[in-house]
C-alpha cells in the first residue's frame, strides 16, 4: 500500500519514549514533570458544570458554517468584535488547517517561530504547506529575530504565525515587534491560547491582535486553555483587517467551514455555562503555576525568564532528559521537542501537581 507523503513514512519511537515504556513496564514510579492536561492535574471543577450540555436545544441540528449565531455572539461580546468576524471551530488545530486552506496552495510557505509548539510542522504538512522558521533569541527575555524573517520571506510566503504568549518560552509580544511584523504586509495568525495566564512579574500591558485593522489578522483561542477543558472541542478565531481583504477572506472561509461543519451543537449550547468556569478554574491554575514557578526559582537550577503560560525552560547538560529518566525516574521534555537550536535545555510543566513538582525539582538538582 502506498501512503501519502503528508504523513511520516517512519514511525519509530524516540529514545526517550522507549526508555519511558521500559521504565513503566518495570513498574517504576515516574515523576512526570510534563503534565499539561488540567483534567489530570488535580484541578477541581464545580459540581454540575456539565449540565449545560444536556439542554433541549442540543438535540436540534441546525448547521451553521461559522457556528451557531448565539455562540458566536457570546464570543463577539467577549472580544468586543463584530459577530460577523467570529468563526467557531472544533479546535485551534482545526482553525490552523482552515487558514492554511484559505491562504495557501500546495508548497506555499508559512513562517513559524523557533522555538515554539511542535505541532505546526505536522499541521502544515497535512495541508501540503511548507514551514519556514524564524528565530527567537534570548537576552534576559525573549525577542523576535527580524533578520531571520526578512531572510525567510519569498514569493511563496503566505502568512506569519505568532504565538502570544509563546509556547514554551512564555514571552509576550512587544509593541515595537508588532509594528515590525505589520510592516511585512503578510496575514498574521496570532495564537493567544495562553493569554489568560500571566505570571509574576507580568508585563505592564499585554498586546492582543484582535483589534488590528491595517493588516489581515486571525486571532485564535478556545476552551482548552481558557477554562482548562481540552475535551470540550470548541475554539474560535476572530478575523480583522482592511474591509475589502477581510470580506473576501470571510467569503472563502465560509466555504471551507461549510464543507466540514465540525463544531458540535451541545458544546455551543453550553458555552455560557462553560465560560462561567473561568474564575474558579483559572484561579486554581494560576495559583498552581505561580507556586511551582516560585519553587523552581528558589532552587539552584538555572531557568530562563518566563512571563506567562504553563511551562518553564531549564538549562541542563545535553542529554539530561535521558539521564533524569534513567537515573532518577523524572520525566521532562527535551528542548528539541520545541525546536530549540541548543541541546542544553529541558522544558517542564508548571501545571504539575506540587508534591510531584517539588520532588522532581529536588531530583533535577542532583543531575
Amino acid at each position: 500500500m502506498k501512503f501519502s507523503q503528508r504523513v511520516p513514512h517512519e514511525l519509530w519511537p524516540n529514545a526517550l519514549t522507549e526508555l519511558l515504556r521500559e521504565k513503566r513496564r518495570q513498574g517504576a514510579r515516574i515523576l512526570d514533570l510534563t503534565e499539561s492536561n488540567p483534567t489530570h492535574a488535580g484541578i477541581e471543577y464545580p459540581a454540575g458544570f456539565l449540565a449545560g450540555l444536556a439542554t433541549g436545544a442540543a438535540a436540534r441540528y441546525e448547521p451553521e458554517p461559522f457556528g451557531s449565531p448565539s455562540a458566536r455572539e457570546i464570543i463577539a461580546h467577549e472580544y468586543k468584535a463584530p459577530v460577523d468576524r467570529v468563526v467557531l471551530t472544533a479546535s485551534t488545530s482545526e482553525a490552523y488547517s482552515w487558514l492554511f486552506k484559505l491562504l495557501c496552495d500546495p508548497l506555499d510557505e508559512v513562517l513559524v517561530p523557533r522555538p515554539s509548539y511542535p505541532l505546526f510542522d505536522y499541521l502544515a504538512r497535512l495541508e501540503s504547506v511548507n514551514v519556514r522558521h524564524y528565530g527567537l533569541f534570548y537576552d534576559h527575555g525573549w525577542f523576535i529575530d527580524f533578520d531571520t524573517i526578512k531572510r525567510r520571506i519569498d514569493g511563496r510566503t503566505r502568512a506569519i504565525i505568532l504565538v502570544n504568549p509563546n509556547n514554551p518560552t512564555g514571552h509576550f509580544l512587544r509593541g515595537h515587534e508588532l509594528e515590525q511584523l505589520l510592516g511585512f504586509g503578510l496575514p498574521i495568525i496570532s495564537d493567544e491560547v495562553f493569554r489568560d495566564y500571566p505570571l509574576d512579574p507580568a508585563p505592564d500591558s499585554i498586546l492582543t491582535l484582535q483589534d488590528i485593522s491595517d493588516a489581515v489578522v486571525f486571532t485564535l483561542n478556545g476552551l482548552s486553555k481558557t477554562v482548562g477543558l481540552p475535551q470540550m472541542k470548541l475554539a474560535w478565531m476572530i478575523a480583522n483587517g482592511p474591509a475589502g481583504e477581510l470580506s473576501q477572506s470571510m467569503e472563502r472561509l465560509e466555504i471551507i467551514a461549510d464543507t466540514y461543519l465540525s463544531v458540535g451543537t451541545p458544546v455551543q449550547c453550553a458555552l455560557p455555562s462553560l465560560l462561567s468556569l473561568r474564575k474558579p478554574v483559572q484561579s486554581q491554575i494560576i495559583a498552581r503555576l505561580r507556586e511551582n514557578l516560585a519553587a523552581l526559582q528558589s532552587s539552584t537550577l538555572r531557568i530562563l525568564d518566563v512571563e506567562a503560560g504553563w511551562y518553564a525552560i531549564v538549562s541542563q547538560e545535553e542529554g539530561a532528559e535521558l539521564r533524569l529518566l534513567r537515573d532518577h525516574d523524572v520525566l521532562v521534555q527535551p528542548g528539541y521537542f520545541y525546536d530549540f537550536e541548543s541541546p542544553r535545555y529541558i522544558v517542564i510543566s508548571l501545571l504539575t501537581p506540587p508534591d510531584i513538582f517539588t520532588e522532581g525539582i529536588r531530583r533535577l538538582q542532583l543531575e
